[in-house]
């Protein structure tokens, strides 16, 4: 059965919480559409402008990261984002960056520990609880439009490797999130909070706040069968690894990144 979102009590909780002025939210609820993205889309062709979301408990064809399938069953959280960045074509995934630490931390100053696994997983005791998508579209090497794509583990069923928030929280003494009106409220405000302390106070800043939350780093990887560590992630969203070599009398350490998508860090299954 359709989860019913009630639009002023969703209203009320942004206006009572925020704490920016940056994205003039302009919300289209839905219970099912095929992609939150695709439907932000169609409304930007039409004229929508900055601001504009598109939400719905679920969708028949939503898409994760390389084109693949996100499975988005009725009780989730499935919401889209335009903004309007002032961003070169190839930092395009900084809005990425951005989005992932602010709904983070959003959602830890509500007493949920959500960490980052790179390059776009928010994940909650280990196991994934959701994920970002950010399209774009360029003009002469410019992101003239984007749109973020967030979907959140509510109520609905996951697989071995997810979680969802409501069971998470039966099982805590405090429940921080009452209802799916609030927890949208939170990923609102927290995408809101990426996108401002990227365009206000730059790059460095981000990044620093979004390792700090990467549940990978120190982690042991292998590439080429070679055992390196992650030690961070570059402002272009590669993962920074290093690999030390020996040779006689000498130990180099020697450093790559790997941009998205040329390593899976994966999930352990519960």
């Amino acid at each position: 059965m359709a989860v019913e979102l009630n639009q002023q009590k969703l209203l009320a909780a942004l206006t009572a919480e925020r704490k920016y002025d940056y994205l003039p939210f302009s919300l289209h609820i839905f219970n099912n559409v095929t992609s939150t993205n695709l439907v932000a889309w169609d409304l930007i062709n039409q004229g929508a402008g900055v601001g504009t979301v598109v939400i719905a408990t679920e969708q028949t064809a939503g898409r994760g990261q390389w084109g693949r399938q996100w499975v988005s069953q009725t009780g989730g959280l499935y919401l889209s984002v335009a903004i309007t960045p002032n961003l070169a074509a190839n930092l395009s995934y900084q809005l990425t960056l951005a989005s992932a630490w602010g709904i983070a931390d959003q959602l830890r100053e509500c007493g949920i520990d959500i960490g980052i696994k790179w390059p776009n997983d928010l994940v909650l005791d280990g196991r994934k609880l959701g994920g970002i998508l950010t399209e774009t579209k360029v003009n002469q090497g410019m992101i003239t439009q984007a749109v973020i794509g967030v979907g959140i583990n509510w109520t609905n069923p996951v697989p071995e490797t997810g979680i969802n928030l409501q069971s998470w929280q039966a099982n805590q003494a405090h429940q921080p999130i009452s209802c799916l009106e609030m927890l949208i409220c939170q990923v609102l405000l927290g995408i809101e909070s990426g996108i401002t302390c990227l365009c206000q106070e730059g790059v460095s800043i981000l990044l620093s706040r979004y390792i700090e939350l990467l549940v990978n780093m120190g982690d042991r990887v292998y590439v080429n069968n070679l055992a390196g560590t992650i030690i961070g992630v570059t402002p272009q969203g590669d993962l920074r690894v290093t690999f030390e070599t020996e040779s006689i009398n000498d130990i180099r350490t020697q450093e790559i990144s790997l941009e998205p998508g040329k390593i899976s860090l994966g999930y352990r299954k519960s």
